[in-house]
């Protein structure tokens, strides 16, 4: 006889549960030992979040430390207030601590760690709900792999198998002889996929990303630092 598929009791001890204050607590004193170990701090936001970029950043900065967590846990390990914070003018950092925001730990350069970010900037594919970027238009005629974004000499004609997808996703499309081919009015230089400034939905970041359009900048922004030796801080 088979096994019924029924829901069977589960007991608690068998259960692993999150300790929350755990994990604030643990969060709580990494962070002030870090103050005590570092030699600078910095607060940074993140501009197109991406978790495989994050990653990069981290294996970047693996003597360094990076926290992403809490901005208010984050705020009261720091401190503040003069009486609270846990070394000298760390209270003047609260006022950053709002929004999706991290630290930076680290005792590298400043010169070394600002160049760093300046010039960190992957492209990725846009997700639906965020702004467009530029205007992306497919080119009226035979449909290249990347519509116009490389000289053709260096692109090739979209495959006829995609050509269903495309109408499908609203494009005008139409095979002639085995190959897709776009034919707007005489008036129109070809589909207007999206335009600079407005909010993309899914089916134009679908048609970005088939056309290999990266329009969403991933970004750290580094908002101000701070220095453990002198306690000077830095607006960025």
């Amino acid at each position: 006889m088979p096994k019924s598929k029924r829901a069977r009791l589960v007991h608690e001890s068998r259960v692993t549960k999150k300790d929350h204050k755990e994990q604030t607590r643990r969060l709580y004193s990494n962070i002030r030992e870090c103050v005590e170990k570092y030699d600078h701090l910095y607060v940074f936001s993140v501009d197109n979040m991406r978790n495989a970029f994050l990653k990069d950043v981290r294996t970047e900065f693996s003597d360094s430390r990076i926290f992403f967590g809490k901005t208010k846990v984050m705020g009261v390990a720091l401190g503040s207030t003069p009486e609270t914070e846990c070394a000298p003018n760390l209270h003047q950092l609260a006022p950053f601590l709002t929004g999706a925001v991290g630290l930076l730990f680290t005792s590298r350069e400043p010169e070394a760690v600002e160049s760093f970010f300046q010039n960190f900037r992957p492209q990725d594919f846009a997700r639906a709900g965020t702004v467009a970027t530029r205007t992306f238009i497919i080119p009226n005629g035979l449909v290249y792999s990347r519509a116009g974004e490389i000289p053709i000499e260096e692109d090739e004609p979209i495959s006829h198998t995609v050509e269903p997808t495309l109408r499908k996703l609203g494009v005008p499309t139409r095979l002639v002889k085995g190959q897709v081919v776009l034919q707007m009015a005489d008036d129109q230089e070809g589909y207007r996929v999206c335009t600079e400034g407005e909010v993309l939905d899914s089916r134009q970041t679908t048609l970005l990303k088939m056309f290999g359009v990266t329009t969403a900048e991933f970004r750290v922004d580094l908002k101000v630092r701070w220095d453990r030796k002198t306690g000077a801080v830095t607006t960025l």
